[in-house]
Order: structure tokens, then C-alpha cells, then sequence
């Protein structure tokens, strides 16, 4: 009787099982769901408001505006939306934001829910739309809370370290943010965090990296990362200098940045080294922070981190101090300057063999010549083990015992003031330049207009940038021979680098080249012939101060050449060049420079060039130019006003 009655019950309790079961789901569904009519009121509201078309909202979502109407997002993380038109549709993002607010489900690359993922975007709708709490909660969002009190945030500084001419992403420098905290001093800000946005490169990518680096082969992050591992890589390793630009932003704006800064963990952008790169998106950053400024609307074909730099600091009231840090390099050659001769033999003698400092040569020193000499061998010490891993190991034990040596004396090293060789990057000429003029070459006058999109050249005016480095990108010069009556492009750059490293007693890094353009050359019967070229070299460079600084050099290199103008259309061959620039006065530099160049393959040929250049400047955007050259049988004379915007 028993088993017949479990038989007739299993049926009824398994469809009750279901039954409950059903319930119990669709309860939760329920509850999941968002009330449909507040919902449809808050969208209604938001349309009503055209809260889509604002500018916060577009700078929340990254939005530009399109060439024949419309907008698309920079931002490329398809996580980053919530509507699947989101990137070009403000309006359906909205409503997909407002509509996921109300769900627990956990989205993005973050992996929370969307009141906690974008925590910009809930702020700003709900400050528009003053959200019901009993209709539309908020959550608590405790990693982004624990993440935004550890920075205890007073203020923000936009920091610069200046150009590295070994990177291809770090010849124009770069930019990052730091957030200070409150009582901070200039020796405890290096404990800050900085918002770093960077290009995800993987390691040993070799040629492709430039290349995939212009075309945007690679993504950029935002990170959060201590300052001083950012100090340790940029000024230490590097030699770079930084400056720091505090920004005069208010506990509202602080708190707008961090906000968005957050949401920006869910967001990648493709990365471009020329446009969309560290400096453009910080921008972007600082508009959300200030919706009243407008920085990104100024670079539409290029961005140039000096001249973000230079933006900001021309902002009204913007920035209320700017501070320097010098490399170790900068900081060596400082201190170097105030070294006798006798002196600096010991510094050689003392970075060679730390036991010199128990010499009678150092101990003879007052007590705070001593101190100085060993600070300064200690300095190098420690930058040939950063610069080198195979030597940190012996540079450890090579600088611990100096500092043992130092230690003796008891006395605290003198506090100096060290001077940057390169004013901050906004006291220097912009970044594009145009030129016209007009000369004479061989038996024909001409008219020239020129026009290049960035950077510097060894003869622009130097301060602001980098010394002994030229980069010049996109360069066009147009002319008009007068007695030929004809038009024609003389020269083009695509690219043109130069980097000068003054070789002494303690820096010996080599000095290197590249060029890849055309130039209008005579050769054999042509007269006016386009002439492509691909040169490179590496050499040496040492400096004087016979006048104010000169600046000699010397490179073996070797070209390729493709021109109309050679028998068999092509030469390559090899040689080498020397020059030197001096700064006479302050405001005029000399340039000259001499090659010989021997091509063994394709049409043989041999080449001997010199040139002659110097500039006047007039004003921190205006120069005049004169420039002569010569190249086989061939003489030029220019003579040019410069100007750059």
C-alpha cells in the first residue's frame, strides 16, 4: 500500500517541484527587471532634456563630430557601450545606459555592474535627472570607492618628461597626470600615483613597431602606476628631463577626473604615434574634468605633446606653478660645472675604483669638497648600473662602497640649484613652420614657399627643445624658377633625424642619422631632376666653448639614391660627412657641414657636397634663414623668412 502511494505521489510532487521552481525564476526575473514606467519616464525625460546632444555626454563617450554629419566614438573597446550602436548613436547609448543602470549584471572588461563600471555616467544622469532611490537604487560600489580614497586626491599635475631620441613613441616626450595628495612636499610627491595613457606594445617587435605605431597597429590603456616607477623609467633610465605643471582644478574638477579615469578602465583606443596618442587623450581627460575647456578641437591632423603643454599653460589662470626634475645625466654635467680640474681627475679615478676615496688626493679636500666629489661619482656610478643591467650588479657594490666612504664625512651634501640646458617645452617656437623667400641657383633666380608640419631642425630657434636633435616630418618646399619658368617641388621630407651626443671624459653615446626624402639634384645632362633618397649614419660628436657652444660631428653613412637622372635609374653606395654649429650670440647659429659619398652599385658615381647655413632669430616664432649649397657642380642660395604657427 505504501509503494503504491509514493507511486501516485511522485507525479504530483515533481510537477509541484517545477511549479515552484517556476515561480521562484520568474519571481527573480521580476525583480531583475527594471520598473518599466519609471524607465520609460527617465528616457522620456532625458529626450525631453536632449541630454544626447549635450557636451558632457560627448565627452563622456568620446564622441567627434563626423565630416558630412553624424558622430563616432574614438573609443574602439566594444565593451565601452551598452547599446550596439552606441559608437556612432549618442542617443541609443543613453537610453541603453539609463536601461542598464536598474540590472546587477556585471559588464565590461571590469566586470561590474553598470552603476559601478561607469561611475561618470551615473553621476552626470543622475545630477541632470535627480534619480528616484526608491524606483532606482544605487549600488554599492565598493572597489571603486577603496580605489578613489587610496589616491586622496588635493590636486592634479600634468607632468612632461621631455623627448628620448632612442624611441620612436618618445621623440616628441610624453604626458601623464600625477594626483597629489594634501601636505605633500617636492621630495614626497615621487610617492603619488600618475593616469598614464600608453600603447600596449609586446616585447622584441623590432621594425614593426614604428610602423604599426603610425598606422594604429597597437591599443592604448589608461593605467594608474606609482610616480616614482614612472620617475625611475623616464628621468633615470632615460635621461629625460620632466617638468611639472600644477593645474589650478578645484575639489569638483578633481573628483569629475578620477570619476571618468575609473570608467576608463573599460575603454581602449587604437593608437596612433602622430594623433591619437598619450597627450590627445589626457586632453580629452581634462575637458571631461572642465567641460569649459576645449583642447582636443585643436589638434585635428596631429598631436604634438609640446604643444599640449603649450595649450595648457596659455589657459588662463590654468596653471599655478611649474616645476623641474632634472635627469641624472642633467644633474651630473651640473654638478660637473662646479669641479676643478683637479677635481674631476678624482671623479674619473673614483668611478673606476671606489678605493681612491681613501686616497690622500681625496682627503686633502676639505671636508666639503670631499663630500661633493664622492656625490658626484656616486651619481654616475649609479646611471651606468641603471643604463646597463650586465653592469648593476658591480655598479651596486662599486656605489655602496662610496657611500660607506661618504658616509664617514658626517656632513650633508650641499643643496643645489640644478638649471635644465632646455627651457620648458611652451618657451620654445611652435611646432609647424612656413618659409618664403627666394634666391638664386647657377644661372637662374627663383621664388620658394615651404611648409613643414613638425618639428625642429639643428638651425631653429633652441630653447624649448631638446639640444643637439632635429626632427623634421612632412616638409614640402614649392618653387619657381624664373628664367626656366617653371614650377616645380624642390624638396620633400618624409623624415629627417639627427641626434648629437657630445662625447667627454664620462658620456660616450654614439651620435646617429636618418634621412628619407626627395631632392631636386643636376646630374649628368638633367638639370631639374626629383631625386629620392635614403641616407643613414652613425658618428661622434664633442663640444666647445670657444664663443658661447660649438657643437662638432662626424658620420660614416651610407645612401641609396632612385632618380630618372642615372643611367640604370638607381645608386647606392657609402662615405662620410663632418660638420659643426656654433651659437655665436644668442640669437644667431652657424651651421656647416661637408660630404663625400661613393656609390659602388647602380650608376657609379661619386657626390661631394657642402653647405653653409645660419638663422637670426627674430622673435620666439619668427626667424630669417640663409642658407648656400653645393652639390656636384650644382650652387643654391636661399634666403628665407620663417615662420611657425
Amino acid at each position: 500500500m505504501a509503494g503504491a502511494l509514493r507511486y501516485l505521489l511522485s507525479p504530483i510532487v515533481h510537477i509541484l517541484f517545477i511549479l515552484l521552481v517556476g515561480l521562484f525564476l520568474a519571481t527573480s526575473t521580476e525583480a531583475q527587471e527594471p520598473p518599466a514606467p519609471y524607465l520609460s519616464q527617465l528616457i522620456q525625460r532625458a529626450h525631453q532634456a536632449k541630454l544626447a546632444g549635450e557636451r558632457e555626454w560627448h565627452l563622456l563617450l568620446h564622441y567627434r563630430a563626423n565630416l558630412f554629419g553624424g558622430f563616432t566614438s574614438e573609443q574602439d573597446e566594444p565593451g565601452f557601450f551598452l547599446s550596439p550602436d552606441g559608437q556612432t548613436d549618442p542617443q541609443a547609448e543613453l537610453d541603453a545606459t539609463l536601461t542598464q543602470f536598474f540590472s546587477p549584471d556585471l559588464i565590461g572588461r571590469s566586470k561590474q555592474p553598470a552603476q559601478c563600471a561607469f561611475v561618470a555616467r551615473y553621476a552626470w544622469l543622475n545630477e541632470r535627472l535627480a534619480f528616484d532611490p526608491g524606483q532606482l537604487p544605487g549600488m554599492r560600489c565598493d572597489r571603486f570607492k577603496r580605489w578613489i580614497e587610496e589616491f586622496h586626491a588635493r590636486s592634479i599635475t600634468l607632468v612632461f618628461p621631455s623627448a628620448f631620441m632612442n624611441n620612436p613613441a618618445s621623440m616628441f616626450g610624453h604626458t601623464l597626470l600625477r594626483i597629489d595628495q594634501e601636505g605633500q612636499t617636492p621630495h614626497t610627491r615621487i610617492l603619488a600615483y600618475t593616469i598614464n595613457f600608453a600603447a600596449d606594445v609586446p616585447k622584441d617587435e623590432g621594425l614593426a613597431y614604428p610602423v604599426r605605431g603610425i598606422f594604429g597597429g597597437y591599443r592604448g590603456y589608461f593605467s594608474t602606476i606609482p610616480y616614482y616607477l614612472k620617475v625611475q623609467e623616464y628621468r633615470d633610465i632615460e635621461n629625460r628631463d620632466i617638468w611639472e605643471y600644477r593645474l589650478n582644478f578645484g575639489e569638483p574638477q578633481i573628483r569629475r577626473l578620477l570619476l571618468h579615469a575609473w570608467e576608463l578602465g573599460n575603454a581602449s583606443f587604437d593608437y596612433f604615434f602622430f594623433k591619437e596618442n598619450c597627450s590627445y587623450h589626457l586632453l580629452s581627460l581634462l575637458e571631461y574634468a572642465d567641460p569649459s575647456l576645449h583642447l582636443t578641437d585643436k589638434f585635428r591632423f596631429w598631436t604634438i605633446p609640446a604643444d599640449t603643454v603649450r595649450l595648457l599653460a596659455d589657459q588662463p589662470g590654468l596653471v599655478t606653478d611649474t616645476a623641474f626634475r632634472p635627469s641624472r645625466v642633467t644633474l651630473i654635467r651640473r654638478k660637473r660645472e662646479q669641479l676643478t680640474a683637479a677635481e674631476h681627475g678624482l671623479v674619473k679615478r673614483l668611478v673606476r675604483d671606489a678605493a681612491v676615496a681613501q686616497s690622500d688626493d681625496v682627503r686633502s679636500l676639505p671636508l666639503s669638497r670631499q663630500a661633493f666629489v664622492l656625490d658626484v661619482a656616486s651619481d654616475y656610478v649609479r646611471y651606468t648600473g641603471e643604463r646597463d643591467e650586465s653592469q648593476a650588479t658591480a655598479a651596486r657594490d662599486h656605489n655602496r662602497r662610496l657611500l660607506t666612504a661618504r658616509s664617514l664625512l658626517r656632513i650633508p651634501s650641499e643643496d643645489l640649484s640644478i638649471l635644465p640646458f632646455a627651457m620648458q617645452p611652451e618657451s620654445g617656437h611652435k611646432t609647424s613652420r612656413a618659409s618664403l623667400g627666394g634666391g638664386w641657383r647657377n644661372n637662374d633666380t627663383f621664388e620658394e614657399l615651404s611648409v613643414r608640419a613638425a618639428y625642429h631642425d639643428l638651425l631653429d630657434p633652441e630653447p624649448g627643445y631638446t639640444p643637439d636633435a632635429q626632427i623634421e616630418i612632412g616638409s614640402i618646399s614649392l618653387r619657381h624658377y624664373n628664367r626656366a619658368d617653371q614650377s616645380r617641388i624642390e624638396r620633400a621630407t618624409l623624415l629627417n633625424v639627427v641626434s648629437l651626443s657630445p662625447i667627454d671624459s664620462l658620456f660616450r653615446a654614439p651620435s646617429w642619422k636618418l634621412n628619407v626624402g626627395m631632392q631636386t639634384i643636376r646630374h649628368g645632362e638633367c638639370q631639374l631632376c626629383s631625386n629620392w633618397s635614403m641616407n643613414g649614419g652613425v658618428g661622434a660628436a664633442t663640444e666647445t666653448h670657444v664663443l658661447r657652444r660649438e657643437v662638432f660631428f662626424a658620420f660614416a653613412e651610407v645612401e641609396g639614391n632612385y632618380s630618372r637622372a642615372y643611367e640604370e635609374r638607381h645608386r647606392v653606395g657609402g662615405g662620410a660627412s663632418a660638420g659643426f654649429y656654433a651659437d655665436l650670440v644668442e640669437r644667431w647659429r652657424v651651421l656647416a657641414s661637408a660630404t663625400y659619398l661613393r656609390y659602388a652599385l647602380g650608376d657609379r658615381s661619386d657626390d661631394v657636397r657642402w653647405s653653409v647655413g645660419q638663422r637670426y632669430t627674430l622673435a620666439q616664432n619668427w626667424a630669417l634663414r640663409l642658407d648656400y649649397n653645393h652639390r656636384d657642380h650644382d650652387n643654391d642660395v636661399l634666403f628665407t623668412m620663417q615662420a611657425f604657427f
